[in-house]
């Protein structure tokens, strides 16, 4: 029997499925009575799941990481569609196949490593081109590269999703520096291959998407910059040539503040035409992404209208395909 797809639920549906568990807390409600908070996960998208008036004990079955078989009722809350559950068991991984809860790029993953190499081998700086082309042959780092998401809940959140972002990055790059000549071409791509390259030991992304403790413990801003650090002294001892010292400041810098504020967790603000290039660029995929899947997979029926999304604090509009008929 076909799954039923998290990207299919509607309100009110009643549901008897398997799920991953992508993130799972016990909270207390007004009352101090614990409740279970579960993001339940498959290759369509994640609802939120709750189940009320338990203790530790009775959930304790129920980690983040496992697939669980779950019953329970769809329910319309302030715009968001969740899951209240009234019974939840753990089923064996070894009888599941984990591409049913993973998501993954529909981009052609070949390609776009392709394209990022042809990006990166562009680069005319002999230091900068060494330094991508001694990562390019790490089998291993460009394995993680291609298969690592660039977030678990927000965008490109799906295998291969790292890989797809930085690519159209690199795209706009080239372009930017076509309207804006003085950007140093070769520091800005360098920079986008770099900039969420920590996200590789930040994410754990083999079975389920989650943040692994040194992620939690120092971010991949600042794994990052260590992973450019080691890189930068292998290359050194592979091609017998010092890195030029301020060159290294720069694209250590265009990691440290891609995120653009202190409040979005950037330790340095951008201070270079390149890094604040960087921010903007990262900020646009980033979110013109997030609407644009918001709306396409919207469950919200032949509404003009998304439900309410709180990540985003709004409604989106989805502009219909064939606008002829909005004429008539």
């Amino acid at each position: 029997m076909a799954r039923r797809l998290i990207l299919e639920l509607k309100d009110g549906d009643n549901v008897d499925e398997t799920f991953l568990v992508a993130d799972r807390q016990l909270r207390a409600n007004r009352n101090a009575a614990l409740y279970l908070n579960v993001d339940l996960r498959d290759k369509s998208g994640v609802i939120n799941g709750r189940m009320w008036n338990v203790s530790e004990e009775s959930v304790a079955h129920i980690q983040a990481g496992q697939y669980v078989r779950v019953r329970g009722k769809v329910q319309l809350f302030q715009g968001v569609l969740q899951l209240i559950l009234t019974g939840a068991q753990p089923i064996d991984a070894a009888t599941i196949d984990p591409l049913d809860f993973l998501p993954e790029t529909t981009a052609n993953i070949e390609q776009l490593m392709s394209r990022l190499r042809e990006h990166l081998l562009k680069i005319e700086s002999v230091p900068l081109r060494t330094l991508c082309e001694c990562c390019l042959l790490d089998e291993e780092l460009m394995e993680k590269y291609a298969k690592a998401p660039a977030g678990i809940k927000a965008h490109h959140a799906y295998h291969g999703g790292l890989l797809e972002h930085v690519v159209t990055l690199m795209d706009l790059a080239r372009k930017v520096v076509e309207v804006y000549p003085t950007l140093d071409a070769d520091l800005l791509v360098s920079g986008v291959f770099w900039h969420d390259i920590g996200k590789l030991r930040e994410l754990s992304y083999e079975t389920s998407f989650a943040y692994t403790d040194e992620g939690q413990l120092i971010g991949h801003l600042q794994i990052g910059v260590e992973m450019l650090s080691e890189r930068i002294r292998e290359t050194e001892q592979l091609s017998g040539e010092r890195f030029p010292e301020e060159l290294s400041w720069r694209l250590k810098h265009l990691i440290l503040s891609h995120h653009g504020s202190y409040e979005f967790g950037s330790p340095r603000l951008p201070m270079t035409p390149e890094a604040m290039a960087l921010h903007l660029l990262d900020n646009l995929d980033a979110k013109l992404h997030e609407f644009m899947r918001a709306i396409s997979e919207d469950p919200h029926g032949e509404s003009h209208w998304t439900l309410f999304l709180p990540r985003l604090d709004r409604k989106l509009y989805k502009t219909p395909t064939d606008t002829s008929k909005r004429l008539e």
